[in-house]
């Protein structure tokens, strides 16, 4: 018994070490119109529930998560990305 009680405590502190070392993630933001059909990350506007539903490329309502900052520099076929849905 003592010995599955030291299992755990060492999976538990491997697990808190892991954690602390682990490298913080990249805030990122939504960018509207830079996805491609079935590609967005969620909700595309009516007709679409979640992620991986959008119609059509570079839809202007479907979002994608990209690194912040870079989201109005995106160019495509119909314009750079942008922060708030297109119409």
């Amino acid at each position: 018994m003592q010995t599955s009680h030291a299992v755990l405590a060492a999976t538990i502190a491997l697990a808190l070490t892991s954690a602390a070392h682990a490298a913080p993630a990249k805030p990122t933001e939504k960018c509207y119109g830079v996805s491609l059909a079935g590609q967005n990350d969620c909700a595309a506007g009516p007709g679409t529930s979640c992620a991986g539903t959008s119609k059509v490329d570079y839809q202007g309502n479907a979002w994608k998560l990209v690194d912040k900052g870079t989201c109005t520099k995106i160019k495509t076929p119909k314009g750079a990305g942008s922060l708030t849905p297109k119409s």
